[in-house]
């Protein structure tokens, strides 16, 4: 028995935050972002906005979708690096808007590679034959902890992201083939010192700016082309499969540049890969499950299609996942 995607939604904040927005507060410009991000905008949480804001509306979204009833849902999972707070988990929040009075869940943190995480954590529940619906819903708030005086990282972020509700299949449909990975070796490089147990917040760690994101771009530049490209040629060749059997890949959207090199790796054609990183930006958890959703509203997946996702993040965690797709009405 397989677990199935039977169905998908997204959202994003109201408040847009333009490149050109960006020229005022810092020293950049929209060029030199496009030209080495691809990213011309980006959406960002207005006041009192938080992740569970966000993820209520694309968990309320999914339940209209599938024409369920918050019983229904037996598990949600919450895939965030910026949760509403460390405890009580946004799974929680997000349960007790929709009223799924006969669900459990948590969150689960695996940064951009989060909601591969998810998807798979969901889809073993599934296949254990003791949970039927589980909502996986990936979702960041990155403006939550971008230094907006960091011109080398803030341009790169949005907030936003998507879902899906995972169901048993008897078919051969479905997810079929997962490669998760994570090195912690990478966790300097992409780290929010402050505010854990290692950090606790203080004045000090306040004014030196330690509970914001700090990246060494190029190391995790280099890491994330080998990476994200290396994983997705190997779930190919482990299934038999060449790059033109895929019919849509849909990548992490964090950089133009590294989707590029990876589709490049695989074999894919330009209309078979998925981006929309020019209009939000990289939403960390949140860019597979939203460009899975616009691929679906858009018709750009088919019933039997080969759908590959790929993501790398912080941690460094990265992965693939091969979906045979399953259409539902």
């Amino acid at each position: 028995m397989n677990a199935t995607i039977t169905a998908t939604a997204h959202y994003v904040p109201e408040k847009v935050l333009t490149n050109h927005d960006l020229e005022k507060m810092i020293d950049t410009s929209d060029e030199w972002i496009q030209s080495r991000t691809g990213i011309a905008q980006r959406y960002i949480v207005g006041e009192n906005e938080a992740t569970s804001d966000l993820c209520t509306q694309i968990a309320k979204q999914l339940l209209e979708k599938r024409e369920l009833s918050p019983d229904d849902i037996q598990v949600i999972i919450i895939c965030t690096c910026t949760p509403d707070y460390f405890a009580p988990s946004t799974a929680a929040l997000v349960q007790n808007n929709i009223g799924a009075s006969n669900a459990w869940g948590f969150d689960l943190s695996g940064a951009c590679t989060g909601f591969l995480y998810g998807l798979e954590t969901g889809a073993k529940f599934i296949e254990s034959g003791q949970y039927e619906r589980i909502m996986v819903i990936g979702v960041d708030t990155m403006s939550s902890i971008m230094d907006y005086t960091d011109r080398d990282i803030c341009v790169l972020f949005g907030d936003g992201g998507g879902g899906a509700i995972l169901e048993p299949t008897v078919s051969e449909k479905g997810i079929i083939d997962s490669i998760l990975r994570i090195d912690g070796s990478g966790g300097d490089y992409l780290i929010m010192p402050g505010g854990g147990s290692r950090q606790p917040a203080t004045v000090e760690s306040v004014k030196a700016r330690q509970h914001f994101l700090k990246q060494d771009g190029k190391t995790v530049y280099k890491f994330a082309v080998k990476g994200m490209a290396d994983v997705s040629k190997d779930i190919i060749t482990r299934n038999n499969l060449t790059g033109e059997d895929i019919s849509l890949f849909i990548p992490h959207q964090a950089n133009k540049r590294i989707i590029d090199a990876t589709a490049a790796r695989c074999g894919f054609t330009e209309d078979k890969v998925f981006i929309n990183i020019g209009r939000y930006g990289n939403t960390t958890a949140g860019t597979i499950p939203l460009g899975l959703s616009e691929a679906v509203d858009e018709r750009l997946l088919n019933d039997g299609d080969m759908l590959l996702l790929a993501a790398f993040g912080a941690g460094f965690t990265w992965g693939s996942m091969l979906i045979k797709w399953e259409t539902y009405p």
